[in-house]
């Protein structure tokens, strides 16, 4: 009724049109409606969730306030809790390990009873634990330990699990047994205060903790509340703790000496470390508190799977350890670096217990002093920034680099391991290629110079300092070339700057296209330096010196001499030439004048004057002979002598030879004055050669032979045959041919000295060797005993095939 007062329209009456008109307005009405309703239920239960959530979590934080309270005063306790929570997994211990174990041993320690307890003691132990977790039977043993103090040990059922207690006992408790090993009396001592026991618990733990007195005056603070104090900027000490929490909080909630109320929790703000959580509870004589950071659950679970999620695709080996070296973080790259067994490393394992491990397992570097090694690396939880340790040298050859930093506010650290194994084997090939390329560049005999795109010196050699007189000091900064030209200019006073500012020139032009250089330098000291300017493929530009003065000088000698030579050989050719031709000419005319009057046509002469005639004649032939053996030794050394090869005559040329013998050594008195023997095989192949360089080659060997017989000596021509070779064999009975003649005959090149120089002998064995071996022969020298020499002369039996053929 309301609506329709309410709208003239519908006022007026409902009709089936009216109906449908307002029915667009109704259902917008009812979405409104509905709308409303439902956001204030979605606030509603936003609302509620967030409270839940809020409530949720403050009873987690007093929980977890209440945990770490309990576990503070078990772990402060003078003895040893064992637990064993869940089937499969490992103990955890509680406790002070000095209460039962030696200074400086691990809480797991104890359960090595034989280490502590006697064989026995130690024995019954193991059982009654056995039984206890096995078969549920709880039990409480009073036994001796090997310092003699006696040691209760309680056993009983929590939950699923087992817990052994062990604590040291002043004298066993009525009807309970114990151990047979007699324990000396031990003085009861007086129990702490819960003050003095309240100073141990909270020394221990890893939060910020502190003590009151009755007055509320703060008396004691750890370590992790001092750092706390100092990270807001506060003065604290021991003796005079700063104080962090609001006076008036304290009035509220300070604990009343005797009171038996539960711990509270209040939330303080601590500057810009943000909201902190106090909890405090009384004891006798004052209260005790410790500050837990508040967080929100959901933001640290998130923040937490985002860093694991970080770590674990990092590719280098990270763990992070907490203050308590508890493992807290870890990924993949780390488990694979050690080769750690995936069940075994888990969160919470303690840093000493993985090092352990590894060092069992041979994966440590080997260090005589194992303890002392371990105590140096877990200093890093006092760092108080990174710092790279020293490598890691495994016994597997790898070397592994350790990186340390503070994990946070609240101690720990974090690890960074990395394999630089590879990275070191590179660097050692890396300095052994430039140690090798460096000693390769020291032991150069030239100057290098290797200049960078900005004209500074990056690379030489210690020749480079000696050939331009620079001191050594100079490049050891990589110096400029502007720098280097002004040393040149000091050290070279008349041309060293223009010659640096030259070459300056090549260093400095950064052309893409321009083309390497080289020359001579001519310094003013008379030295000659040889340069080369060459771009190397990464810009620079390397720089070539040597000194070439001494090289230089050689080569104008040699040169100087080498012309004197071509002058002094061509000379002696036109020499010889016009000599020989100017001697033939008068030759000529004494031989016709000497036959003429040997005829006796000019009149008949006497003996004497026939005799003189026939030493005319003779020595006209030899002369003649001297002549053709000049020309035709001048012909061999020009290279323009040539053969003339037709079949011969042995016998007729062993006659020619003979004939120019006989003119040569003409009869004295009537006697021959040379006793010639030729013998001539039958059957001789057909020889082919010059006749006139074979007369030749006979007559002077026969003639040498008779130079060196006594007159009347018999000198032998033997000729012979060979397949396809001719052998013409002289033999003496004289002196034997002395050094010099074999060097005469066997090599023109050498010089003749002493009597065969005198006798004229060399210039005819030369000849001899020149026509041998221009026929492809061979001459060979053997000694005759007991006296003379035998001369072999091997020629081919057809020149012209033997030329052919070679």
């Amino acid at each position: 009724m309301t609506l329709l007062s309410a709208s003239p329209a519908l006022a007026q009456g409902i009709s089936s049109g009216n109906v449908m008109g307002a029915a667009p307005v109704a259902i917008a009405l009812g979405a409104g409606a509905f709308a409303l309703i439902a956001v204030a239920l979605v606030r509603r239960m936003l609302r509620d969730g967030r409270t839940a959530r809020q409530r949720a979590a403050e009873q987690i934080s007093r929980l977890r306030a209440r945990v770490d309270e309990y576990e503070a005063l078990l772990a402060g306790g003078r003895e040893i809790i064992v637990l064993w929570a869940n089937p499969g997994e490992g103990p955890r211990f509680l406790g002070q390990a000095s209460a039962l174990l030696p200074p400086g041993r691990r809480a797991e320690a104890v359960l090595d009873f034989a280490t502590w307890l006697p064989d026995a003691d130690a024995d019954r132990l193991a059982r009654a634990i056995e039984a206890l977790r096995v078969g549920g039977r709880g039990f409480q043993l009073n036994l001796a330990a090997r310092d003699g103090r006696t040691v209760r040990a309680v056993g009983s059922l929590l939950g699923n699990g087992a817990a052994l207690r062990l604590r040291p006992a002043v004298a066993p408790a009525a009807g309970e047994t114990v151990a047979t090993m007699p324990a000396p009396a031990v003085a009861a001592e007086p129990a702490p205060t819960d003050t003095a026991m309240a100073r141990t618990v909270l020394a221990s733990l890893g939060k910020p903790a502190f003590l009151r007195d009755g007055s509320g005056r703060l008396v004691f603070a750890n370590a992790p509340y001092h750092d706390l104090a100092r990270a807001l900027g506060r003065k604290t000490s021991e003796s005079q703790p700063a104080e962090l929490i609001d006076p008036g909080l304290l009035q509220r909630n300070q604990a009343v000496p005797g009171d038996a109320r539960k711990p509270q929790a209040t939330t303080v703000t601590l500057g810009e470390l943000g909201e902190f959580d106090v909890v405090d509870f009384a004891v006798n004589g004052g209260s005790a508190g410790y500050l837990h950071p508040r967080t929100d659950p959901a933001a640290r679970d998130n923040g937490l799977h985002h860093l694991s999620t970080i770590i674990e695709a990092l590719a280098s080996p990270i763990a992070i350890f907490n203050a308590n070296r508890e493992l807290v973080q870890f990924n993949r790259a780390y488990r694979d670096l050690w080769q750690l067994d995936a069940n075994w490393l888990r969160l919470g394992l303690d840093e000493r217990a993985i090092l352990d491990k590894l060092r069992t397992e041979g994966k440590l570097p080997n260090e005589p002093d194992y303890q002392g090694w371990r105590t140096r690396h877990l200093s890093s939880y006092q760092l108080r920034g990174p710092r790279e340790l020293e490598p890691w040298h495994l016994p597997d050859g790898r070397t592994v680099q350790v990186i340390a930093a503070p994990a946070g506010p609240k101690g720990g650290v974090i690890y960074v391991f990395e394999d630089i194994t590879d990275q070191l084997n590179l660097k050692s090939q890396h300095q052994a290629v430039l140690d090798v390329q460096r000693s390769t560049l020291n032991a150069l005999s030239e100057a290098v110079a290797v200049f960078g795109t900005n004209g500074r010196l990056t690379l030489s050699n210690p020749k480079l300092s000696t050939l331009w007189k620079l001191p050594t000091n100079l490049f050891a900064d990589n110096p400029h070339i502007d720098q280097i030209a002004e040393a040149a200019a000091k050290a070279l006073p008349d041309d060293g700057a223009a010659i640096w500012r030259d070459l300056k020139r090549s260093i400095i032009d950064l052309n893409p296209t321009r083309s390497d250089r080289q020359g001579r330098i001519t310094r003013a000291d008379g030295k000659l330096i040889d340069y080369a300017v060459v771009r190397l493929p990464d810009g620079q530009t390397m720089m070539t010196f040597l000194d070439v003065t001494e090289s230089a000088n050689y080569q104008r000698v040699l040169k100087e001499r080498n012309d004197a030579l071509i002058t002094a050989d061509r000379l002696k050719d036109a020499f010889v030439q016009n000599v020989s031709y100017e001697l033939r000419s008068p030759l000529t005319n004494i031989i016709g004048f000497a036959d003429l009057l040997a005829s006796g046509v000019a009149g008949q002469l006497n003996d004497k004057q026939a005799s003189y005639t026939n030493y005319i004649r003779a020595s006209s032939a030899t002369l003649g002979v001297l002549i053709d053996n000049i020309l035709d030794l001048a012909t061999v050394d020009a290279g323009i002598a040539e053969l003339q090869p037709e079949q011969q005559d042995v016998a007729a040329l062993v006659e020619k030879a003979r004939a120019g013998l006989t003119a040569t050594f003409p009869e004295v008195d009537g006697e021959p004055a040379l006793n010639l023997k030729v013998v001539i095989e039958p059957d001789l192949p057909v020889f082919v050669a010059d006749g006139t360089r074979i007369v030749n080659v006979l007559y002077n060997l026969l003639s040498n032979a008779a130079r060196f017989s006594e007159p009347g000596g018999e000198v032998k021509l033997t000729v012979s045959g060979r397949t396809g070779r001719l052998q013409f064999v002289v033999e003496d009975e004289g002196a034997p041919m002395s050094e010099e003649m074999r060097q005469a005959l066997l090599d023109r090149d050498d010089a003749l000295t002493g009597a065969a120089r005198q006798r004229g002998a060399g210039l005819g064995l030369a000849i001899v060797r020149a026509f041998v071996n221009m026929h492809g022969g061979t001459i060979s020298i053997e000694r005759r005993e007991p006296r003379g020499t035998r001369v072999i002369v091997s020629l081919p039996s057809d020149v012209a095939l033997a030329g052919a053929a070679e």
